[in-house]
């Protein structure tokens, strides 16, 4: 067996089923779950069509760079959201997701015969696929610390020299997991300069970047590369996804665009790792990308349930409205003193919701874990439900610990 299989730790999800074993919630409350970030709208009824209209391609081997019409969609869809011209045939990629494709990035960029052992810079907290690719794929992680102060931004310029001189691959999320903070073009610039200056590859993961509560849409890390002037995208792979944009996590359906030289080594990594996108799903995902009337509702619905769930919050955690994605990071009351698996606990057994403890996304590292102390609650299901949990959770921390 591959001895790197033991160096990955249990998913959040595993931790939190043993952190509840032996649990019987209060039977007068019903199960309501903000633990799992997994879209719960309705998927639109004319990617479902396209999907079934295209069952005959299941007839055939997909290619793994897909047809010109799927890429055409990606090019087509990224110059309408960011106004950037790019190559279909040498600068996208179809993905199963953006999750498999960031894990597959990692093996293709990551050179472990290096006389240094290499390292992949993470935000922390992250999520968790980051660290299980860079372990898989030899390298060590280092976990870069996110600040509230500064509304969650990573402070990149904590990491020390010597840390840079070894990284070969940097994990950006933005809008992030769990905390919703977007990178500004300044700090877009800072990690350029330090791919300049270091030689790394950038990988912009963007799966939240359609759900956002401001006037102005997320910075795109291309489109920052383009505003500074970095029209090859040099060392910069972009990541995105259909799941939480159209509400079709079960499609599997996403694409990379970036630096043509990393996309070719990209195809032929997933060439032989045999990650082509069926016909059905490549006929549905350009449905998708090819409509934004569904995308604008999405978003309102989030931004309806977020002004009518944060305000009842506000009172009694330590909440703000993110700048994007659909998670409230919330500090848990001052009584806790930091437990926040106690709180989710408790939570769970006196009221029967769910959340995912600040501490499970994060790792120790420079000698705290910054996810301690708080909670993440995905906001994925209606309205009303995502209410009543919130009236709950007041109710919790009003009866005192």
């Amino acid at each position: 067996m591959n001895p790197l299989l033991a160096k990955l730790q249990p998913y959040p999800f595993e931790r939190l089923r043993q952190l509840f074993a032996g649990i019987a919630p209060d039977p007068a409350h019903s199960p309501i779950s903000l633990g799992i970030g997994e879209p719960r709208h309705a998927t639109p009824g004319f990617i479902k069509d396209a999907l079934t209209a295209g069952l005959g391609a299941l007839a055939v081997y997909p290619a793994t760079a897909g047809d010109l019409k799927l890429r055409q969609s990606f090019t087509h869809w990224l110059k309408s959201r960011y106004q950037l011209e790019l190559d279909p045939a040498t600068q996208v990629l179809p993905v199963n997701g953006s999750r498999e494709a960031l894990f597959a990035l990692a093996q293709t960029v990551v050179d472990a015969s290096a006389s240094r052992q290499p390292v992949v810079l993470s935000p922390n907290p992250f999520y968790q696929i980051y660290e299980g690719a860079a372990l898989l794929a030899g390298a060590e992680p280092y976990y870069v610390p996110s600040v509230p102060a500064r509304n969650f931004a990573v402070d990149w310029d904590s990491v020390p020299v010597e840390i840079w001189a070894r990284t070969q691959l940097v994990f950006v999320c933005s809008p992030g997991n769990p905390t919703g903070a977007v990178m500004s073009l300044d700090e877009w610039r800072k990690l350029f300069q330090l791919s300049d200056r270091h030689g790394f590859v950038i990988a912009a993961d963007e799966c939240y970047s359609e759900i956002y509560f401001r006037d102005e849409p997320p910075l795109g890390g291309l489109e920052a590369a383009a505003r500074l002037g970095r029209s090859d995208f040099r060392n910069l792979i972009a990541l995105t996804s259909l799941s939480k944009r159209s509400n079709v996590p079960g499609l599997r359906s996403g694409f990379v665009a970036g630096d043509a030289a990393l996309i070719k080594s990209f195809l032929l990594y997933r060439t032989y790792h045999g990650s082509a996108m069926s016909g059905a799903v490549a006929a549905a995902s350009i449905a998708a990308w090819g409509d934004e009337s569904h995308v604008v509702d999405n978003r309102a619905q989030y931004r309806a349930k977020f002004a009518a769930v944060t305000p009842l919050l506000d009172p009694v955690l330590d909440v703000r409205l993110p700048d994007a994605s659909f998670y409230l990071w919330a500090g848990v009351p001052p009584a806790w003193q930091g437990d926040d698996t106690g709180f989710a606990r408790e939570l769970y057994a006196q009221y029967n919701v769910t959340v995912l403890p600040g501490s499970y996304l994060a790792r120790d590292a420079q000698g705290h874990n910054p996810g301690r102390g708080r909670i993440r609650m995905a906001l994925v299901a209606d309205t009303a439900e995502c209410i009543e949990a919130a009236q709950r959770i007041v109710q919790f921390v009003q009866k005192g610990r």
